[in-house]
């Protein structure tokens, strides 16, 4: 059977050779003469792969010694409540940019927890914008400032972070993880569900200043407590630890493919090759402004809704899956994240190219 290319939003895919190591490994990891999914979390082969990986993301990252790769599970969404009872505790008060669909429901979820501001909004044009904030826009007491930093349904990313002055920032980076750069040292914390760029769905990946684990609401539950998860490095109670042993896979992948700065570059070439086809064709378009665009996710439509329909239909039955937009924006969405080789962009324009031709 022939692999598609699968331009899923997530769980995406993932690099044939971290499927082949995984498949070579999944009934005996390392001379162990078990599968890391049946291995006990307490023993000494787990913590090094848990240490190991912990040390990759350093490795990778460029994290500086007070960064702390923490392991969490429920997804994003858990952080969404994790966030404002470990971190909105001093004044009580947060501030967020509302990007798209993730920003706005954290905050919404910390408006439980305290005052939670809307800085600043691009739902006035369906989120297809990063809008321009200046520091004097931020609150001086806020506990901290919240972006989404890619934005996996509308195809945003902040490509110049916000300037919020003496406020810490946090950005949920779940659709852009691991695909370039980051200067971590311009947030309090970073963190990702794992299931775009960096392992399969169960895992959320948290870096955080450990200087900014503080006092936390006393109702915070243990399970979704930063302060807990540190103290017992990441193993309070059970840990997911295939997905984590998959984060170890992916990040050797990285670092034996030039890092962040070759993948990047890579990122780079597959979006530009499908940005500048978008911007020739007569009959897709983008929706997002040039400057906001996204590497990782890139909407499209045709204008039509029932071309759209034909068009993802045709193309699934060509090999090119789950390119149907999001459902609450419609028209296409191709989400190329590291693992989508150019080869499989490069075969979805042309089969645009010829799509648009026929019809």
């Amino acid at each position: 059977m022939s692999r598609v290319f699968n331009f899923s939003a997530g769980p995406s895919m993932l690099p044939v050779p971290v499927l082949e190591k995984a498949a070579a490994e999944i009934l005996d990891y390392n001379g162990s003469g078990q599968s890391v999914m049946e291995m006990s979390h307490r023993s000494a082969v787990f913590e090094e792969i848990l240490h190991t990986t912990q040390a990759l993301f350093a490795e990778v990252m460029g994290l500086p010694s007070n960064y702390k790769v923490l392991f969490f599970q429920g997804g994003a969404t858990a952080q969404f409540a994790a966030i404002p009872l470990c971190f909105m505790q001093k004044n009580n008060k947060a501030d967020f940019i509302i990007t798209g669909q993730w920003a706005k429901k954290a905050y919404q979820e910390a408006g439980k927890y305290g005052a939670a501001r809307a800085v600043a909004s691009s739902a006035d044009k369906t989120f297809s914008y990063i809008p321009k904030t200046k520091p004097e826009d931020f609150d001086p007491d806020a506990d901290y400032a919240y972006i989404c930093m890619n934005n996996t349904i509308y195809g945003t990313h902040y490509n110049t972070l916000p300037d919020t002055g003496k406020v810490p920032l946090i950005a949920d980076i779940s659709s852009c993880f691991l695909s370039e750069e980051l200067d971590v040292t311009k947030f309090a914390l970073v963190y990702g569900g794992a299931q775009k760029n960096v392992a399969p769905a169960g895992v959320t990946v948290c870096i955080v200043r450990e200087d900014f684990i503080g006092p936390e609401n006393p109702l915070t539950p243990v399970i979704l407590s930063y302060k807990t998860n540190l103290d017992n490095d990441s193993m309070y109670n059970t840990p997911p630890c295939w997905n984590i042993y998959m984060c170890k896979l992916m990040l050797e992948w990285i670092r034996d493919n030039g890092g962040l700065k070759g993948i990047h570059e890579m990122n780079l070439r597959k979006a530009n090759l499908f940005y500048d086809y978008l911007d020739s064709s007569e009959m897709f378009s983008g929706t997002v402004v040039k400057e906001d665009r996204s590497l990782m996710n890139i909407p499209f439509v045709t204008g039509d809704p029932e071309l759209d329909k034909k068009f993802v239909a045709e193309a699934t039955a060509a090999g090119f899956v789950n390119l149907k937009g999001h459902r609450t924006v419609g028209g296409m969405r191709a989400s190329i994240y590291n693992a989508m080789p150019y080869e499989g962009v490069a075969g979805l324009v042309e089969f645009m190219k010829d799509f648009e031709k026929r019809q």
